[in-house]
């Protein structure tokens, strides 16, 4: 796939502009997202992110668009599971719900720096190391399984290393002041819980993005696609919190369905390396991937609401893939 700088520079640009829209949409006074408002931000974002699948299906040809579609829909069903640790932290931080817009607009700016920097890295290793292939597909493959024995359980702010740390080496107060960050009282320097919600947001941001980019190689080799899908999938993620929010609990099985796909992925990725060396051994279309992720999300997604109405009292839970004492991050 032979892309020009100025189709870089132009999709920076692109990106760019979205990002400071958001940026004035969420630093007008901070006010509840209603429910109208969530569905317009979530279907613009949506809109853009196909219009650029169908740009570059017309550009670069179907199989290039099939794999953005492929990579979309990884990092849209990753980005859900996400907001799930999102909605933990809100709530465990007891965040006043006009600054959850704030907080998730750092959230997604962080993020979007962190994947960037990952997927040059990991663009340039599996160009000068085709091995790669193999750490990444054994990093997906550990992850879906820790997060298959953890599917049910959710991660506690309060092992959260760098919350701790932040705890240990200065004093925090108990109570939000509005958006401040750090305040003094009696000359004394203290931090706000403003600050360690950040401080959580962000590790949580830079756990994603060690599962998110390789599962984003699995489905398309194109640092210009996995870049494209990640920016578009994370653009719209404020909206969709407030769009799913009251939605997320009935997602019983998603963690579930993630660990799935994760595992497959995974698998794909390894099964690619050992194409390259045995012939005999079979490589996963991409086509073949969309549908299989795509029949995942189905069916977990079609099994939560079965679930939820079976057992209204049954919850949806993050899952430990974030979880700092996970002996998969240790």
């Amino acid at each position: 796939m032979n892309v020009d700088l100025s189709i870089w520079l132009t999709l920076g640009a692109v990106i760019a502009f979205l990002i400071v829209l958001d940026f004035v949409t969420v630093s007008r006074k901070p006010h509840d997202v209603m429910f109208k408002e969530a569905v317009f931000w979530s279907i613009f974002y949506i809109a853009i992110a196909v219009a650029f699948g169908v740009w570059v299906t017309r550009e670069f040809g179907s199989t290039f668009g099939t794999e953005y579609f492929a990579a979309y829909l990884v990092e849209k069903s990753l980005s859900v599971d996400n907001l799930f640790v999102f909605v933990i932290i809100l709530t465990q931080f007891a965040v006043p719900s006009k600054f959850h817009q704030r907080i998730l607009m750092i959230g997604v700016l962080l993020a979007l720096v962190m994947r960037g920097v990952f997927i040059a890295i990991g663009a340039a290793a599996l160009e000068s190391f085709a091995f790669t292939f193999v750490i990444f597909g054994a990093i997906l493959i550990w992850t879906g399984v820790k997060l298959y024995q953890h599917w049910d359980e959710d991660p506690d702010t309060d092992d959260n290393r760098m919350v701790r740390l932040v705890r240990r080496v200065m004093p925090v107060t108990d109570e939000f002041h509005e958006e401040k960050l750090f305040i003094k009282k009696a000359g004394k320097r203290y931090a706000t819980p403003m600050f360690l919600v950040i401080i959580a947001i962000a590790s949580t941001d830079l756990l994603f993005a060690l599962d998110s980019i390789p599962a984003t190689f699995g489905v398309t080799s194109e640092p210009f696609l996995v870049f494209s899908a990640n920016a578009f999938a994370l653009l719209g993620l404020r909206a969709l919190y407030f769009l799913l929010k009251g939605l997320l609990d009935k997602l019983i099985y998603l963690s579930l369905g993630l660990a799935f796909i994760l595992i497959f992925i995974g698998i794909k990725l390894v099964m690619i390396y050992f194409h390259e060396l045995y012939e005999w051994v079979p490589k996963i279309s991409t086509n073949f991937s969309l549908i299989v992720i795509a029949s995942i999300l189905v069916i977990a997604t079609v099994a939560s609401l079965l679930k939820s109405k079976k057992d209204p009292t049954a919850k949806a839970h993050a899952g430990r893939l974030t979880d700092s004492h996970d002996d998969s991050r240790s």
